[in-house]
């Protein structure tokens, strides 16, 4: 008992003194700091050699062998080249002209469906059979698809609206694509059904603009434009006819061209130029896709030359103003505007010199005209004059030789 109080008495008093952990008293600032022996070593700013930095000439010599050892390490080995790059065919198509039958055979054009799932209508863009699977003829795909981009150049060289559609999953860039080169309009979703048979309705809300040939907008008619026709595509390119067989029902009605990539089991009458391949691969279609925009690009840039020359490859729209009711403006206070470009005329009053002269020879060419028919005319009557008097002479003695009885019969 006396034990136990004497321990609990040492053990409160032992509480109550003050003291510090030893593990607490590390971090204390209290304490003096004592420097460690070893130090962190600090890393020289790099210089070149040959500098004044006091590299001995054995050193400099050892680095630019380094050098010169690793440039020439480095061209060791097989240099790689023809290695297939997924975005070449994407970001830079290849030309019409630039299209070979190896180029069609790496991207798997030549590969059809099961001999059980083919068209007989396309017998004739069929090569052979292997392992139960349709080949198709590359000649006759390297000739179908020159043709098609041909087309689509001589559309685009004419002003006309070219309209890619690809509808199936990973054919949109392919599609966007395209149509920037070609300068044409894409679809990649839905085709919603009546937008050609009744566009008025459909589409007749989207904007309109009108460009001049050198395709600039020109702010002006906008209330005309808005009520402007809906307008309709001049060539369709369709890159999966299967999908879309309202589509090109729809182009039939209207009759509207159209390119289509055609497999072994689909209907090559669908459309008005088919080009026979693989629509499953999306390597297959993305070069002909790009062969076609590419060659829409071309067009494109024949026309603007031929605009800038002063040459209109395509036929001027329909006047937006009607100008049977509505009064026409004196030419010395409004200029005349012209309606396929936007550019302002000046009227024949402003430049008199330029205008009267070709006035002048205009009406002294038609008075030269009228002056020589008249003419003319006065020697055909009298010609008709002659000939009528030379008939009469000549017909008096046989009515009187008839008798007395000629006379009265003629009263």
């Amino acid at each position: 008992m006396i034990v136990r109080q004497l321990c609990l008495r040492q053990a409160r008093q032992l509480r109550a003194l003050p003291r510090q952990s030893r593990i607490l008293s590390r971090f204390s600032s209290t304490e003096t700091t004592v420097e460690t022996a070893v130090k962190t070593p600090v890393r020289p700013s790099p210089v070149e050699p040959g500098t004044s930095s006091g590299f001995s000439a054995t050193e400099v010599e050892a680095y630019q062998q380094k050098v010169q050892n690793k440039h020439v390490f480095h061209s060791f080995g097989s240099k790689v080249s023809g290695a297939y790059r997924p975005e070449s065919i994407i970001r830079s198509p290849p030309k019409p002209s630039e299209v070979t039958l190896e180029l069609l055979l790496a991207c798997q054009t030549h590969l059809g469906h099961s001999t059980s799932r083919w068209n007989p209508q396309n017998s004739r863009y069929i090569y052979g059979v292997r392992d139960g699977i349709h080949i198709l003829s590359l000649d006759l795909t390297a000739a179908h698809l020159r043709r098609a981009a041909k087309v689509v150049e001589e559309v685009s060289a004419r002003g006309g609206l070219v309209l890619f559609v690809g509808t199936r999953k990973g054919q949109k860039r392919t599609v966007v694509r395209a149509a920037e080169l070609a300068g044409a309009y894409h679809l990649f979703e839905r085709w919603i059904p009546g937008s050609l048979t009744n566009g008025q309705q459909i589409l007749g809300h989207c904007e309109k603009k009108l460009v001049n040939p050198f395709d600039e907008q020109v702010h002006m008619w906008e209330n005309e434009v808005e009520e402007y026709p809906a307008l309709k595509p001049d060539l369709v390119v369709c890159l999966n006819p299967l999908e879309n067989e309202v589509l090109l029902h729809e182009c039939g009605l209207n009759n509207v061209p159209t390119i289509g990539v055609i497999d072994t089991d689909a209907n090559p009458t669908s459309v008005t130029y088919p080009i026979p391949s693989n629509d499953d691969s999306l390597r297959a279609v993305g070069l002909i896709a790009g062969v076609l925009g590419r060659a829409g690009q071309a067009g494109q840039k024949r026309r603007l030359e031929e605009a800038q020359k002063g040459n209109l490859t395509y036929e001027r729209m329909a006047p937006l103003v009607s100008t049977e009711n509505v009064a026409k403006p004196s030419p010395a206070h409004l200029p005349l505007m012209n309606v396929s470009d936007g550019q302002p005329v000046e009227a024949a009053s402003a430049a008199p010199s330029a205008v009267e002269p070709a006035r002048t020879e205009a009406v002294s060419a038609e008075a030269a005209s009228a002056e020589l028919s008249s003419v003319e005319l006065a020697s055909a009557e009298a010609a008709g004059t002659e000939a009528a008097s030379a008939e009469a002479a000549n017909a008096e003695p046989t009515i009187a030789e008839r008798g007395t009885d000629s006379p009265k019969k003629q009263q």
